[in-house]
Order: C-alpha cells, then sequence, then structure tokens
C-alpha cells in the first residue's frame, strides 16, 4: 500500500496462540521510506522477509536498496524477519539501547518475557549496528530524514519515527487500540508517550503497528481514543480488584477482560502485567 510517493506499508497477517488452544489472529504492519536507499521499519514476524522483498520488487527497487532497518521496538512481532532480511541485504539494524539486549539475544526475551509460540514468530538473533536515542535525526537521501522519538509505555525503549516534513508520523505500538489487548509495561508512561505524540504540530499521517494507517482528522482523534482506553483500562482494574492490594494475577486478568468486552480466555502473563501496573496507582481516579 503506497502512503505517498515515499512511503509504503506492508501489512503481514500472523496467528498468536494463547492457553487451552485460544488461538488470535493478527496482522502487523511494517513500512518502507523510500530514499536514495531503503529504510525498513520493523520486520514483521518470521518469513515475512519474502513479503517485503517481494513487495521492494513489486515496487520497482530492488532487494539490495534495503540498507537500514529500524526497530520501533523489539518484541517478537516485530523483529521476526529481521535475521533473514540482514542476512539477505548487509543491511545496518539500529534499535533503542533499552531494546538492544533482546534483539541480540532472543533466547534471554524468551525467558523474561514469555510469549506463547515465541520461537515461531521470530527468525533468531541478530546484531544491532546503531543505537538510537531520542532526538537523533537519520537522514536516509533525497531530503528524507527521520527524527527519532522516544515513546516508552509499551516497552522501555519503544521509539515512534517523524518522517521530518512529510508529516508522517510511525508510532510503533504507542497508541494502543480500543477493544484490542493491553500490552504495556508502564501505563503512566504509555499516557505521556501519546501526549507527546499528541503534541507534534502537522502530522497528517499516523502509521502504527496494530492498526490500520490513519490520516487528517484521524491522528488525533485515534490518539485521544488512545488515552480513553487506557482511562478505561484503569477504571476496570480498580473495580476488578476491589479492595484486594494484590490479586492473583491471571484471575485479575480474566476479571478485567471480562469488562472490556475481550474474551476472558485470552487472558495471560503478558496481559496480566499490564494491569498489574495500575495497581500501583490505585488512589488515582484518573491517569490521563
Amino acid at each position: 500500500m503506497q502512503i505517498s510517493k515515499k512511503v509504503h506499508a506492508l501489512r503481514i497477517p500472523f496467528s498468536l496462540s494463547g492457553p487451552q488452544g485460544f488461538t488470535v489472529e493478527r496482522f502487523v504492519y511494517v513500512y518502507l521510506v523510500y530514499g536514495t536507499e531503503i529504510c525498513l521499519i520493523d520486520t514483521g514476524v518470521a518469513s515475512s522477509e519474502e513479503a517485503i522483498f517481494d513487495y521492494v520488487r513489486r515496487t520497482d527497487r530492488k532487494v539490495s536498496d534495503i540498507a537500514l532497518i529500524i526497530q520501533t521496538h523489539t518484541h517478537p512481532d516485530h523483529i521476526g524477519a529481521t535475521r533473514a532480511v540482514k542476512a539477505e541485504t548487509g543491511c545496518s539494524v539500529a534499535v533503542h539501547s533499552a531494546e538492544k539486549a533482546w534483539i541480540e539475544n532472543v533466547e534471554q526475551q524468551a525467558r523474561e518475557r514469555p510469549v506463547p509460540g515465541f520461537h515461531s514468530l521470530v527468525g533468531g538473533s541478530v546484531a544491532v549496528d546503531r543505537i538510537l536515542q531520542d532526538g537523533d535525526i537519520v537522514d536516509m537521501g533525497c531530503g528524507l530524514k527521520l527524527q527519532v522519538l522516544h515513546t516508552p509505555g509499551h516497552s522501555k525503549g519503544s521509539i515512534s519515527l517523524l518522517l521530518l516534513g512529510f508529516g508522517v508520523l510511525f508510532s510503533g505500538d504507542a497508541v494502543p487500540v480500543i477493544g484490542e489487548m493491553p500490552i504495556y509495561e508502564d501505563v503512566l508512561a504509555s499516557v505521556e508517550s501519546i501526549k507527546k505524540l499528541k503534541g507534534i504540530k502537522d502530522v497528517r499521517h499516523l502509521l502504527a503497528s496494530w492498526d490500520e494507517p490513519g490520516k487528517g482528522d484521524q491522528v488525533i482523534k485515534r490518539m485521544d481514543e488512545g488515552l480513553r482506553y487506557l482511562q478505561h483500562i484503569h477504571e476496570a482494574v480498580i473495580k476488578a480488584s476491589g479492595n484486594n492490594k494484590a490479586p492473583e494475577a491471571v484471575e485479575l486478568c480474566g476479571k478485567v477482560l471480562q469488562e472490556l468486552g475481550i474474551d476472558p480466555a485470552a487472558a495471560n502473563p503478558l496481559v496480566a502485567r499490564s494491569f498489574l501496573s495500575h495497581l500501583k496507582l490505585r488512589k488515582q481516579r484518573s491517569i490521563i
């Protein structure tokens, strides 16, 4: 899908396996910025490289033009094909410093953040060539420059990218989607990251990983919806936990999911961890 002359979006479908055989059909977007060379933003799940390479060829570019992969973060559905793409193209890989360990040693991530079907989603560890920090500028040639924005919450080293002068914002998983599975490490950091993105002027395209591309009035609308969703989750967690200051995580998760209208069978430790981050703030009625 062509977003603009220089920006392209590719939708990668995949499945997540949950407890008791529960399966969720998901998708993740990867993005390509066509400068003198190509910058690939995230790589999807394992085996996505063929879809990426096919798309590049269909748009009259060479696979060897892929010179850089920027990871918005290093969760499995974002780094799955990174090893294969780097092996084929010799491209560099860039991440925030807080994400480096989990892509260079995916087994460490599998231990610290166990995801059902983890090894089916990730093609293997890969060395990082460039560390990105808030405010860095990545020059892609042809007048294309990406500004790095540190937007933690979903993960400590999550970043967003602003294509300067074009009003295109790549937000990774920084903005939660109403009705989708909430996954974040620090809910207050998520709130502040969304507010940071809202403060950027003249954003015409919002290109997220777990949502369809949005433009125009949809940009701020989706950010506001994301904030309201976090507030709704906060209220649901406080209600479900009652007076119990240390509720059992998976039980709490099931109750909150039911309150949110999501099948409680989808409860898992990662989502439970997201909800537990609210308990530190149980005395705050509003978090936004």
